[in-house]
C-alpha cells in the first residue's frame, strides 16, 4: 500500500461509495441540457473500504484543501488514494514526480500556479497518466484530459435569473435595476458578468428591466481590485444622480456576497429599502442575510458534491470509458482545448436555504442558527 502523507488532525467523514447510476451536475440538471448523464455517481454510504485497487494522485494547495473528502472518497470507488498538500509550486512539482515514480494511474491537480506544471504534465503523459484539472485550468500544456469546476458563464446566468424572479415575485415590471460587476481585468468576473448579461440584456431590450444610470457595459460597472468602498462610491453617486426624486431602485446584479452587502448597507443608509440583490459565495453573513429576507439570494458550490465528481471522472478516464464532457469548446488553455465537466452552482433563497447546505459547512451551521431554521 502506497503511504499518503498525513493531511491535518484526525478527522471523522462519511465515506463515498461509488454507484454506477446516471451522473447529473449540482443544481437542477432536468432543466439544461449541458448536464451529462452517464457518469457514475458517487452517494454517500459507510464505512469506507480499505483501498486495495489503482492508486489515483490527488495534488492539492495546502490552504483551505479537500483532501479530507479525497481521502475517504477515493478508497470507496476502488481506488488507492495518494493525496498530497502542497505549499508552494516547487513542492507541488516534487509531490507530482512522487505520484509518477509510485504508479499513480490518474492524477487530480489543483494547481497552485495554474502555468507552472508544464514538464510534470509531460512527464505524467510519457507515463500514460491521464490528468484531471480540478477547479483550476492547467495551462500551456497538451497533457490535460479533463477539468472540472463549476461554471463561471453558468454562474452568471444563475444570478441574472435570480435576479429576474425576485423581482418578479414582488412586483410587476419595468424593475429600475443597476449593475455591478468586478476588476475589469479579471478573467472570473468578465465571465460572471458578460454571462449575466445574456440573460439580462433581451430583458433591457424589451423594457421590462431599466437601468436609469445608463451604465451596462463592464468597463463601466466594474470594481477596481474587487474593494467594496471603491463600489459604494459609484453606487452613492448613482442614487444621488439618478434616484433623487424617489424613483425607486428595485434591484441590483452583485456577482459576489460581500459586494452584495455593500450595496444594502450603501442603499439604506440613504434611506431607501433593501432592494433585490444577488450574491455569490455562500459567505455565513449572507447566509444569514438570506435567511432573514434582507439579501434576495446567494450560490451555493458545494465541494462535496466537486469531489464526487470528480472521483467519478477519474473512475471513467481509468476505465477508458467515453466521457460526456458538458464543454468541449470554451476552455483553451493556450496549447489546447481542454474537454470540461461543469457543475451548476444552487440558488439559495429564503425558500431553501434551511435544506440546501451540508450541515458541517460554515454555511450549513450559520443558517441552522437563523431563526427562519429553527422555526
Amino acid at each position: 500500500m502506497i503511504t499518503t502523507k498525513p493531511l491535518t488532525a484526525s478527522f471523522t467523514v462519511l465515506a463515498l461509495v461509488l454507484v454506477l447510476t446516471g451522473c447529473t451536475a449540482a443544481g437542477d440538471p432536468a432543466a439544461d441540457p449541458l448536464v451529462a448523464d452517464n457518469l457514475p455517481r458517487i452517494i454517500l454510504e459507510a464505512p469506507v473500504r480499505v483501498p486495495t485497487g489503482p492508486t489515483v494522485g490527488v495534488s492539492l494547495p495546502a490552504t483551505d484543501s479537500p483532501g479530507e473528502l479525497f481521502e475517504s472518497g477515493l478508497p470507496n470507488a476502488d481506488f488507492r488514494p495518494m493525496v498530497l498538500l502542497a505549499n508552494s509550486v516547487s513542492e507541488q512539482k516534487s509531490q507530482i514526480k512522487e505520484m509518477i515514480d509510485a504508479g499513480a494511474e490518474v492524477i487530480i491537480i489543483q494547481a497552485i500556479d495554474g502555468s507552472g506544471l508544464v514538464k510534470e504534465l509531460a512527464s505524467a503523459k510519457k507515463a500514460g497518466i491521464p490528468v484531471i484539472a480540478y477547479n483550476y485550468l492547467l495551462r500551456g500544456s497538451k497533457n490535460v484530459n479533463a477539468f472540472i469546476a463549476y461554471g463561471l458563464c453558468e454562474t452568471g446566468r444563475a444570478q441574472a435569473t435570480s435576479l429576474l424572479a425576485g423581482l418578479a415575485e414582488r412586483s410587476d415590471g419595468p424593475y429600475n435595476v443597476e449593475l455591478i460587476a468586478g476588476p475589469s481585468d479579471d478573467g472570473n468576473a468578465k465571465l460572471f458578468f458578460d454571462c449575466a448579461m445574456q440573460v439580462l440584456k433581451p430583458k433591457i431590450n424589451d423594457g421590462t428591466v431599466v437601468v436609469p444610470s445608463g451604465q451596462v457595459k463592464r468597463q463601466q460597472v466594474s470594481t477596481p481590485s474587487w474593494l467594496a468602498e471603491s463600489m459604494q462610491k459609484r453606487l452613492e453617486s448613482i442614487l444621488a444622480e439618478f434616484y433623487a426624486d424617489n424613483t425607486p431602485l428595485d434591484g441590483i446584479l452583485s456577482p459576489v456576497d460581500f459586494l452584495t452587502r455593500a450595496a444594502i448597507t450603501t442603499v439604506e443608509a440613504a434611506g431607501r429599502p433593501a432592494p433585490i440583490v444577488t450574491g455569490g459565495e455562500s459567505e455565513e453573513e449572507s447566509v444569514r442575510w438570506v435567511a432573514s429576507g434582507k439579501q434576495h439570494s446567494t450560490l451555493y458550490r458545494s465541494t462535496h458534491t466537486m469531489v464526487t465528481e470528480a472521483i467519478s471522472l477519474a473512475r471513467q478516464l481509468h476505465d477508458g470509458k467515453k466521457i460526456a464532457f458538458t464543454d468541449t469548446k470554451t476552455f483553451n488553455n493556450g496549447v489546447k482545448v481542454v474537454p470540461a465537466y461543469l457543475l451548476y452552482p444552487v440558488t439559495v433563497t429564503q425558500e431553501n436555504v434551511c435544506t440546501v447546505y451540508d450541515p458541517d459547512t460554515l454555511a450549513g451551521r450559520a443558517a441552522a442558527e437563523t431563526p427562519l431554521c429553527q422555526e
